[in-house]
């Protein structure tokens, strides 16, 4: 089972593919649910050359951001192996 982690959401490098899926609709959906006290589930990210990278969860993350977080809870996930 995968431990969820805080992290700093401004150590969180977004890497441009996962740029292209941000969705400013979601991420105001994502932040009215988060002002309505409902838990989201937590993103997913990687290591990878000193820093986490983002693997999964960019609306959730901006809307975090949005919302004067300094943190997000996510799980760390192994890289796919190619």
């Amino acid at each position: 089972m995968l431990k969820i982690l805080p992290v700093i959401i401004d150590e969180i490098y977004i890497p441009t593919k996962r740029r292209g899926e941000l969705d400013q609709s979601k991420v105001a959906a994502v932040t009215e649910k988060l002002l309505n006290g409902e838990a989201q589930k937590p993103i997913k990210v990687r290591s990878g050359k000193g820093r986490f990278v983002l693997v999964e969860g960019i609306n959730r993350l901006e809307a975090n951001r949005a919302l004067g977080e300094t943190e997000i809870g996510a799980y760390v996930v192994q890289a796919p192996k190619f």
